[in-house]
């Protein structure tokens, strides 16, 4: 397995919907902050992705389209622009996974039941292998995560970086 980090729409604009949506970003970001650490550590890719959309004012350079600083990301770091659901629409993401022969996706971010969940089968539709790290998923309806996490592989933290320890 050779996997990349997904950071799915995690967007300032989003924190503004409602409290349970803010409280379930939160509480995403605590498990992404913490795969990134682990995805530095190895030297894997991390991949942030942000939803463009100029009448929702999601455009880049804007507030409303930046992540919060609480992720922190590194200029290295690979940026995906999109406007569909599914961030390997009409992006470059599978070219850029495939060139680093990545054949693995982590994915997090929100919502987990739109754009997540599309950007899982677009993976498969890629010839790479979604999994959905477990408790990194945010949504509006809380209920929704639990469903995207039982349709789908899911991984922990634990288990992500016991599988991605170097054998001895």
């Amino acid at each position: 397995m050779k996997p990349a980090l997904l950071i799915i729409d995690i967007q300032n604009k989003f924190f503004a919907r409602n409290a349970v949506t803010t409280d379930s970003l939160n509480n995403a970001i605590e498990y992404i902050s913490t795969a990134i650490e682990l995805f530095r550590e190895r030297n894997l890719p991390i991949i942030a992705i942000q939803h463009q959309n100029k009448e929702a004012g999601l455009v880049p350079g804007s507030r409303d389209f930046d992540l919060p600083e609480s992720v922190k990301l590194r200029d290295s770091d690979i940026k995906i622009l999109k406007t569909y659901g599914d961030a390997f629409n009409k992006t470059n993401l599978a070219t850029q996974l495939h060139s680093l022969d990545i054949d693995t996706v982590i994915i997090s971010g929100f919502c987990a039941e739109f754009c997540v969940n599309a950007t899982g089968i677009g993976a498969e539709n890629n010839d790479i292998v979604p999994i959905v790290l477990k408790g990194a998923l945010a949504s509006g309806h809380p209920e929704r995560i639990a469903l995207i996490e039982e349709i789908n592989d899911i991984i922990s933290i634990g288990a992500l970086k016991a599988a991605l320890t170097p054998a001895e």
